[in-house]
């Protein structure tokens, strides 16, 4: 072999190693902000990581939302119909957030079973559902004619509460 062809052999060697390397660094940085989505069921059969930025979403609970009257603090239950997730939140809820409609929630999953979240996501209408909540509900058997007339019920009950003037949805841990 050449000395010339040695070296441009080298510089090609170098080169390649050096793409690879910043490939390396590219894809382990990025797999630290990544956050997958997970069901209530898949959390319960523990595919999810503990500890580490994920989306959780289903359907909130009826009759699962309790507030803290001296804090901003929320508890309240996501279900897919199958498996329920307690998630814990401090913040200012969306103003479509509400019992028997979609929602996604980021956050971190706890040892102890709840997930700590960072962000809620509500739904823009009452026909829209978040495309992996839709998809984890039908992996659940649900059609999404089904929880959409569910949400519909569920709105109807809160509705009537409320028009009987007993509409306290508010409780404390």
């Amino acid at each position: 072999m050449t000395p010339k062809r040695k070296q441009k052999l080298y510089v090609i060697l170098g080169l390649v190693a050096l793409s690879a390397i910043a490939v390396g660094l590219t894809l382990y940085a990025l797999r630290a902000n990544i956050n997958l989505f997970f069901s209530p069921v898949q959390i319960a059969a523990g595919e999810a990581p503990f500890e580490r930025q994920i989306r959780a979403g289903g359907m909130v609970k009826e009759g699962t939302v309790a507030r803290n009257p001296d804090s901003l603090d929320v508890e309240f239950t996501v279900t897919d119909y199958v498996d329920d997730l307690r998630v814990h939140y401090s913040g200012i809820l969306p103003d479509l957030f509400r019992e028997g409609q979609g929602v996604v929630v980021v956050g971190q999953l706890q040892q102890n079973g709840y997930l700590k979240a960072d962000q809620v996501m509500a739904r823009h209408d009452e026909n829209y559902m978040p495309p992996e909540v839709a998809q984890a509900l039908e992996d659940a058997g649900y059609k999404p004619e089904d929880f959409q007339q569910k949400a519909a019920d569920v709105a109807k009950r809160l509705e009537a509460k409320e028009s009987n003037g007993d509409g306290a949805t508010s409780s404390s841990y």
